[in-house]
């Protein structure tokens, strides 16, 4: 399990980076483009303006998707397949966080009752929520790859390129893949070491009958005849 943490925290990690980081589409710079970057909640401008925007405005700086500056082009700036993104990228990073405080209650044996009873279920639980997130990942990557250059988005697509925190993106959801695959045969393991606990304390139970017949008087082997012959 240390292994497979290791990873999904490390993996944790890169998506958080990805996720708050506004570089998933850049600009060339020698292009003097308007637009500069964007990322999943944040777009920078220079001196930007927006062709159907009916006042002349210019959009300037770095600013939240959700902010008053922004609000006039929103629908434009957050199409329906980038929403896609960033619901599949905000399900990642949840399962991520879940997956890592269940993989660090596993490691430091807190709650202890609980862990030494269901730790396989437990660590089952995490590899489930390290697959889910390199799923959702991989639909997050596949979208915006296939989608970051349609001409009805930004204008001049060809001036643009994928960046840095796509890139983050795509390395955590190869984390996560190796995190689940190594936490995988930790599960796999504690099952196994589990179903043979469970055979030993079976295996227990007639030595118990036969001690509790033996004090009650009953015999446990075949009688015996008085010349010392088995009947």
């Amino acid at each position: 399990m240390v292994y497979g943490g290791l990873l999904a925290y490390f993996a944790g990690l890169l998506l958080l980076i990805s996720f708050a980081s506004p570089y998933w589409l850049q600009s060339f710079e020698e292009t003097f483009s308007s637009f500069k970057n964007m990322g999943l909640w944040e777009y920078c401008f220079d001196q930007f303006r927006f062709p159907n925007y009916q006042f002349d405005h210019l959009f300037d700086g770095c600013n939240w998707i959700f902010s008053h500056e922004l609000y006039l082009i929103r629908e434009w700036l957050v199409p329906g397949w980038l929403m896609v993104v960033q619901t599949c990228v905000t399900l990642a990073l949840i399962l991520s966080i879940i997956s890592q405080v269940l993989i660090a209650c596993i490691v430091c044996r807190y709650p202890l009752r609980l862990v030494l009873e269901y730790e396989w279920l437990l660590s089952g639980i995490c590899f489930i929520g390290q697959v889910s997130c390199a799923f959702f990942l991989f639909l997050a990557v596949s979208i915006f790859g296939g989608e970051a250059y349609r001409k009805d988005w930004m204008m001049y697509p060809q001036y643009n390129y994928i960046s840095w925190s796509f890139g983050l993106c795509v390395c955590s959801m190869f984390f996560h893949l190796f995190a689940a695959v190594a936490i995988f045969f930790d599960t796999r393991n504690l099952y196994e070491n589990r179903e043979q606990s469970n055979s030993l304390v079976m295996q227990m139970y007639p030595t118990q009958r036969a001690h509790m017949t033996h004090h009650m008087g009953v015999p446990l082997y075949p009688s015996q005849s008085s010349h010392g012959g088995y009947l």
